[in-house]
């Protein structure tokens, strides 16, 4: 692969570094640091994270590589690799990473063209914000074992169950859930995909609270909800060939290796002009080795996911998992070296958080604090080493 961009895709991104770079002006101080505290955490995060939407998407910036009678203009993938890329760089919300990152593309794969015209335009006009209905207190990575139940009664599926850890429920107006329509079912036979209104009754959202108090997460109660057959996606009891596709969507890693870079640009800035015993870190031999490797492994990362994108162009969406895994195990033990690292070159100033005296205003503490729990969302760092030696390498299946 050519990785050098054509005169056009760097004129598209200089047309996306400008917006973005005049809209972050007006943003609230908890988009600051990135990621989903700055959306979810807050009133005003939020209505800031509806309003970039808004203006993405009246631009058509949130849907690029869709067919156009949905709201796409057929762009090329390797253009929302670059406009991910932007969005990543300058910290910005407005891109919902459940409606637009995973449930929009497995509308394109798995649903009938009624759902695809009625779903896909308000996503593609950032009127619509989704969360993920699958982690259950009993079945997280091993999402297979799920026990909600979505019994078909007439026209309509009746869900009962619990979901957990569900991000941005109390914020969302759209849930994808996952649900056994076969209650004679195990493991992953018998599951179904729905898309369901959090305004349904029956639903009950119950906040799960940081230590700090910030409310990212939420368990979801479900009490005889009655969902219609037409927002079931795809065919009955085989919701988990699309569910396996939607991982692979969230794991991609588009943009999560750009973030990385942003933040090592702040960790080199910081080395650069800070001093301990009379010399600059960046004259350290210990420092400037953890800044190189850092270094190398945001380059190796971003590879990943341009080569993902590739695959994606190739395959029509659909592509071999091993690579989202590969790109998803790669990029969070990449945050949490970045933590590791930057926390030891700081030293003790490194564990201060609210303080004139917390480097990079703290933000490495927070991370260190964070990271762990990258490695096991979206699916456990362990699992996705199974999905790579399974899938990608065709070892046997341990029994």
């Amino acid at each position: 692969m050519d990785f050098k961009l054509s005169e056009e895709q760097q004129a598209l991104k200089e047309e996306f570094q400008d917006f973005f770079s005049e809209e972050m002006k007006n943003a609230p101080p908890e988009y600051g640091r990135g990621g989903a505290e700055g959306v979810y955490a807050t009133e005003e995060g939020f209505q800031f994270h509806k309003y970039m939407a808004k203006k993405l998407g009246e631009r058509g910036w949130l849907s690029r590589p869709w067919p156009r009678e949905y709201g796409g203009v057929e762009a090329p993938l390797m253009e929302q690799l670059i406009f991910n890329e932007v969005v990543a760089s300058h910290r910005a919300p407005g891109v919902d990473s459940f409606g637009i990152g995973m449930f929009a593309p497995t509308l394109l794969v798995g649903a009938n063209e009624e759902q695809k015209q009625r779903l896909l335009p308000p996503l593609a006009r950032g009127e619509a914000f989704y969360c993920q209905g699958w982690s259950e207190p009993d079945a997280g990575s091993d999402l297979a074992s799920l026990t909600t139940t979505a019994v078909k009664d007439g026209d309509h599926y009746v869900i009962n169950g619990q979901k957990t850890w569900t991000t941005g429920a109390h914020r969302a107006d759209h849930m994808f859930l996952l649900a056994r329509t076969d209650p004679d079912s195990t493991r992953s036979r018998g599951l179904s995909m729905f898309n369901l209104k959090m305004d349904y009754p029956g639903i009950e959202v119950s906040p799960i609270l940081y230590m700090d108090n910030k409310h990212l997460y939420n368990d979801v109660f479900f009490n005889d909800v009655r969902v219609p057959e037409y927002d079931r996606i795809g065919p009955e009891n085989e919701g988990w060939n699309l569910t396996r596709a939607t991982m692979n969507f969230e794991r991609s890693g588009a943009g999560v290796f750009t973030a990385a870079k942003r933040t090592l640009q702040e960790i080199i800035d910081y080395v650069k002009t800070t001093k301990r015993d009379g010399k600059f870190l960046s004259e350290n031999a210990v420092v400037r080795q953890k800044i190189a490797k850092l270094f190398i492994d945001t380059e190796v990362g971003q590879t990943l996911a341009y080569r993902i994108t590739w695959l994606q162009q190739q395959g029509g969406l659909i592509f071999a998992a091993s690579a989202a895994s590969e790109s998803k195990v790669f990029g969070t033990e990449l945050s949490q070296r970045m933590a590791n690292y930057a926390t030891e070159i700081m030293g003790l100033y490194g564990q201060l958080e609210e303080s004139q005296w917390a480097p990079i205003e703290g933000s490495m503490v927070t991370l260190y604090q964070f990271c762990t729990g990258m490695n096991i969302w979206a699916g456990s760092n362990e699992i996705q080493r199974n999905l790579i030696a399974w899938v990608g390498l065709n070892l046997p299946r341990f029994k």
